[in-house]
């Protein structure tokens, strides 16, 4: 027995050293790559970057760094990393083949980084999804929409299928129709909507407003508006315009005709 705890405290100094080393590589490799991660951040910060390209790239570098410590950590203790490193490099072709979809996430985010068809903050429409751009990352891209729930979208859904960037511009149209009946004045509709438009300062002046007479409907004439906004603006000129319109109507006995069938009975 005295012999088996020798052999045992003789193994343990033996090994304590490569523990010790791994340990403290591990441990010291974290804290510096936190530190390197938040130094970056503030850099990022203060020169004034791109949030979308910080988010990336710091991700980026992460995933890297971290690599670094884990190959470092294992050398130490004596891993043959040429060995681990070619081992790595086949399973990771292998894994390839398997993460084509994760791998192409990847691409397109370099894609999105450096072409930018959008930024973090950008209000973006995407299929059926409209929010503002949260961050880019590695592999998707977050969008928080305007009933704040956050939506994680790969990255190369974005490339491969169009996105409506709403906010890259300074300016944009809001564009409006509203049907009157026949028996209505055409003049005074124009002249009614001009007024209402007039009321409000948000709604430029250049380019001018614009009142048409868009298409003769069965159930009455379509009147079609075009106004230009700051980008920020815009929705709530939008619900400005579709609750005063209304009001404006109803004022002065502008009939808003809905679509009906008139049935007979020939008997």
């Amino acid at each position: 027995m005295e012999k088996f705890f020798q052999e045992a405290y003789d193994l343990l100094l033996r090994i304590l050293p490569g523990i010790l080393l791994f340990t403290s590589i591990i441990v010291i490799g974290v804290l510096v790559v936190r530190i390197v991660v938040r130094l970056l951040k503030n850099i990022f910060t203060r020169a004034g970057t791109e949030h979308s390209v910080a988010t990336f790239v710091v991700s980026l570098l992460r995933v890297i760094m971290y690599l670094i410590v884990s190959v470092t950590a294992l050398a130490s203790v004596g891993v043959n990393v040429t060995s681990l490193i070619t081992a790595l490099g086949a399973a990771v072709l292998t894994a390839g083949l398997a993460l084509q979809d994760s791998l192409s996430n990847l691409v397109s985010g370099l894609v999105l980084i450096f072409n930018k068809p959008f930024v973090a903050g950008d209000i973006i429409e995407f299929q059926d999804i409209k929010g503002r751009v949260e961050s880019i990352k590695i592999f998707f891209t977050t969008i928080k929409t305007f009933d704040n729930k956050l939506v994680t979208i790969p990255n190369s859904s974005l490339t491969k299928n169009n996105v409506v960037n709403c906010t890259m511009v300074d300016k944009r149209r809001v564009d409006l129709s509203y049907t009157i009946s026949y028996d209505d004045d055409i003049s005074k509709v124009k002249a009614l909507i001009y007024s209402l438009i007039s009321t409000d300062k948000r709604i430029l002046n250049e380019p001018e407003p614009s009142v048409y007479v868009g298409k003769h409907m069965d159930h009455g004439i379509e009147i079609v508006v075009w106004i230009w906004v700051a980008t920020d603006d815009y929705y709530d000129v939008f619900y400005f315009m579709q609750e005063n319109v209304k009001r404006v109507f109803d004022e002065n006995s502008i009939t808003i005709p809905f679509p009906h069938i008139v049935v007979k009975n020939d008997k």
